[in-house]
């Protein structure tokens, strides 16, 4: 399968403070990548660094066949929306038009003006008057309009209100799938990922902790409930991700690609919100078989 992006040993440093280190991952292409992680993970570096906005201290990094910044032909295959969607207040919608297409040899004019008109946005209102899911949806056009092979989001929609969350993330499946983009979505708001992501990726301590298709993900990940045991007693082919404990009862998170037949368990599937919140709640040196903990 063809990478997007690939990472090896990847980290920066500022100061004495890493902000990415060791990171390795592996972003296939044709997919809505939804990229995920606690605060400090180092999500918005990688982003960064991925659209060549900054240069890594250490290890390797390949965005679309090449390593950032690279050639300007190269870089304008990579399109990129920051998390506070920046718009220059005093510019009208025309005017970002106008520079976008300065800026971007493959620029798309009929494609920004015919999405400015669906989205009802008047071409000479300044950017300044627009409302925060204005200028989301102005960003967006302006992203897509690069015509990028790779589309690169740092939480576009986490300062915006539900329905102007929902607008954007709609106009960004329309032209994935419209212009077969390959998207690479970091957001905190799981809900989101989910409604838009096919593959998702959980980033904790600059370090890839599950990677995947979202549907097998999803089928692999089980709620085990049943009289309280400790996990190293379960099969082998059934990695304990997370467990919890009371005095008589036993929950666990595992991963397995074998049906699980002990009658001792009821068994649930997972959403994809308590699926990250399992692996983000990982200790950073985890092992196979977490430590028994009481909850009472």
């Amino acid at each position: 399968m063809t990478a997007v992006l690939q990472a090896q040993d990847l980290g920066k440093r500022y100061g004495r403070r890493w902000a990415l280190t060791d990171c390795t991952l592996d972003i296939p292409a044709g997919h809505v990548v939804g990229l995920v992680g606690p605060n400090g993970a180092g999500k918005t570096t990688l982003l960064n660094l991925a659209s060549g906005q900054i240069a890594p201290t250490s290890g390797s990094i390949t965005v679309l066949g090449g390593r950032p910044p690279a050639s300007p032909a190269q870089l304008a295959t990579v399109g990129y929306v920051a998390q506070d969607t920046p718009t220059y207040a005093g510019l009208s919608i025309a005017d970002h038009l106008k520079l976008g297409a300065r800026l971007n040899p493959g620029w798309d004019d009929a494609l920004a003006r015919e999405r400015i008109s669906r989205l009802g946005l008047d071409p000479a209102r300044r950017a300044g008057k627009l409302s925060g899911g204005q200028r989301a949806q102005l960003a967006l056009t302006l992203g897509i309009a690069k015509r990028p092979e790779l589309l690169i989001l740092d939480e576009p929609v986490a300062a915006l209100d539900p329905l102007a969350r929902r607008e954007f993330l709609q106009g960004l499946m329309e032209a994935a799938a419209e212009h077969e983009l390959s998207v690479v979505l970091s957001s905190h708001l799981v809900s989101d990922l989910e409604r838009v992501c096919d593959y998702l990726i959980v980033l904790v301590d600059s370090r890839v902790r599950l990677s995947g298709e979202v549907d097998h993900l999803l089928a692999t990940h089980h709620r085990l409930t049943g009289p309280r045991r400790d996990p190293d007693r379960l099969p082998a082919d059934q990695q304990v991700i997370s467990a919890s404990h009371t005095d008589r009862q036993t929950t666990l998170i595992i991963r397995t690609d074998t049906p699980i037949h002990d009658p001792a368990w009821t068994v649930s599937q997972l959403g994809l919100e308590d699926l990250v919140l399992a692996y983000m709640s990982q200790p950073a040196a985890a092992g196979r078989r977490p430590a028994l903990e009481v909850q009472r």
